[in-house]
């Protein structure tokens, strides 16, 4: 339990039996051929990503590519990693339902195709809803040249259910501090490995020990709490992953259904459903009275309970995630 990350690997077969092991099991969960464990957050993950895709453009001798579309449904973190990773975002535009608009992103991917490097896209999105034309939106970025970078931060509405490699995605990181068990928040640390498709494999981040791409001081990050994922994993079996998928997407639909009658769902799929979280609109309520998403949130942590997000992905609202 008190293992040195740089141990020689003649003392760590154990570690590196239920490494390997943890790698298989979210491979087999995001359906994809590779996973990297050494990130150690959600925007770790991100920077990884983009950095895989930009290998792989360079070993293709398309280093000239580096525009990053990111629409504006997605994480905040997004733009920022692709700036960190030395991509131009353009951002791409939402429709009124808070679904990326496919003509707007066509325009833009066909405008950029001779330097597009990627899209990051969120799913399902940060406005709460699944993008029903995911397929699709991989299909035009792929048809452009540019590999898909599916923000697994929510993958919690996902497992066991739907991989992001089977939607279409390239790259994807997992935020194993909100999905798969270790405590979110208070300081960390974070976990957010990253699994790639195939042909992305050869480009995942070596070792900070000799190798190259290295985005951790660690070869595999923060592997002291990675235990708590593996035995969550194992406990909980391919029943329970998609038992806890479905217990989250009915607690944000539930709580959906009894706040609407205040305060209006902004976002919603096309049967009128949420996925695991949602965005309650109470601008009415601040014009009206005066009190704001942030008087909301100070006074439910008043009475014990968790605040939901707020300014983000909409300022005004309050987002809410039941599983948070």
């Amino acid at each position: 339990s008190a293992m040195h990350p740089f141990a020689p690997e003649s003392q760590t077969e154990g570690w590196k039996e239920f490494l390997a092991d943890l790698e298989r099991s979210l491979a087999e969960v995001t359906g994809f051929a590779g996973v990297s464990l050494q990130p150690n957050a959600g925007a770790q993950g991100e920077y990884a990503g983009l950095m895989t895709i930009r290998a792989y453009h360079e070993a293709r001798n398309n280093s000239h590519r580096n525009i990053c579309l990111v629409p504006t449904s997605a994480h905040g973190t997004n733009p920022a990693t692709a700036s960190m990773a030395g991509m131009r975002v353009v951002v791409t535009a939402c429709d009124a339902r808070g679904n990326v608009d496919i003509a707007d992103l066509k325009a833009k991917a066909e405008e950029h195709k001779d330097r597009l490097a990627a899209i990051m896209i969120t799913y399902p999105s940060t406005h709460g809803v699944f993008e029903e034309g995911i397929r699709e939106i991989c299909e035009v970025v792929h048809s452009a040249g540019g590999q898909v970078y599916l923000d697994g931060a929510n993958l919690n509405a996902m497992v066991g259910i739907a991989q992001p490699g089977e939607l279409g995605a390239d790259v994807c990181h997992i935020n194993l501090h909100k999905t798969f068990c270790i405590p979110h928040g208070g300081g960390g640390p974070g976990v957010g490995p990253i699994g790639v498709a195939a042909h992305l494999a050869d480009f995942l981040p070596g070792s900070p020990l000799g190798g190259e791409g290295a985005v951790s001081a660690a070869p595999f990050g923060s592997a002291g709490i990675l235990p708590i994922t593996y035995a969550y994993i194992r406990m909980m079996g391919s029943d329970g992953l998609k038992a806890a998928t479905a217990t989250a997407i009915l607690s944000a639909n539930y709580m959906a259904a009894r706040l609407a009658p205040q305060f209006p769902v902004l976002y919603t799929g096309a049967n009128g459903r949420v996925a695991h979280e949602c965005i309650i609109d109470i601008r009415g309520i601040q014009e009206r009275s005066g009190i704001s998403n942030e008087d909301v949130a100070k006074r439910l942590i008043d009475f014990g309970f968790h605040a939901p997000t707020m300014s983000f992905p909409v300022a005004g609202p309050l987002m809410i995630e039941p599983t948070e």
